[in-house]
């Protein structure tokens, strides 16, 4: 694997791993659908659900192919103190990917898993925040398919959320410190930021649109960045006593390396679950 292609693996794993993330809060499995629905746009509220997101890059490879991304990312709060909630996210990607390089071939299965923990105060405040660390796991079942390299880092998030609307900004960084045995591949030094602004309804319908910008500092000038903007619409319906939420988007790649993607369309859907005591 060459070093080209390990940076655009790495790159799309984060870009997709890091895509926006739904819980619940406590006793919201009982609330009405707009409530839900706003407590949906909130990364680090103390909600259990289980959502799969799916992702289909266009533009992707030597022959600007099609790239698959399926997110498997449950969310478990856990109450610590009276004051402070943890909220484990773990994410696991399933890539269908094209041919990276000239010479190089197709790959399918697992990437690497992102696992970060969230510590946020427990009471709601005028703005909500939450800060912990962050981990790449290289579980991959296809060297082609992720970075080769144990990461962690330090993530947060910082969030308001007034009448309809809900803005804010999710942050990580990414450092290797250890390897699977593949010396040709270069380290990982990764950046991500998400930006994100959702507007919600009395009828529990959210327009949300975001940037899931990563810069991989191990790369070329000119290659670094990785900048999606998405427009995605959901809506909360019951899935039997469930609120299960529903949502569709399209994205543009302001800027993305040589072999990265041009454009998206996604597809998430949410179970929300009884939990977060």
């Amino acid at each position: 694997m060459t070093r080209k292609s390990s940076s655009l693996v790495a790159l799309a794993v984060v870009t997709c791993a890091h895509c926006a993330v739904a819980q619940q809060e406590p006793g919201a499995e009982t609330g009405d659908a707009e409530s839900v629905a706003k407590k949906l746009n909130n990364p680090v509220s103390s909600m259990v659900s289980v959502p799969l997101q799916f992702n289909w890059d266009q533009g992707v490879g030597v022959n600007d192919d099609l790239r698959t991304t399926i997110n498997f990312q449950p969310v478990i709060p856990m109450r610590l103190t009276r004051d402070v909630n943890l909220i484990t996210r773990f994410i696991l990607p399933y890539v269908s990917q094209p041919v990276l390089v000239p010479g190089g071939g197709t790959a399918n299965g697992t990437s690497d898993i992102l696992l970060s923990f969230f510590l946020s105060p427990s009471k709601a405040g005028t703005v909500t925040w939450a800060i912990g660390p962050v981990f790449s796991i290289p579980t991959t079942t296809d060297p082609m398919l992720g970075s080769g390299k144990w990461s962690a880092g330090p993530t947060g998030i910082v969030l308001k959320q007034s009448g309809p609307w809900t803005y804010g900004v999710l942050v990580n960084h990414l450092w290797s410190f250890a390897d699977t045995g593949d010396i040709e591949r270069n380290g990982v030094d990764q950046t991500f930021i998400q930006p994100f602004l959702a507007h919600t309804s009395k009828s529990a319908l959210t327009i949300n649109v975001s940037s899931e910008a990563t810069a991989n500092w191990e790369a070329s000038s000119g290659e670094k960045w990785t900048v999606p903007i998405t427009l995605q619409v959901s809506k909360v319906i019951k899935l039997g006593p469930f609120p299960f939420s529903v949502g569709a988007g399209v994205g543009y790649y302001v800027e993305s390396p040589d072999g990265g993607p041009e454009w998206k369309l996604r597809l998430i859907t949410t179970l929300i679950l009884p939990g977060g005591k």
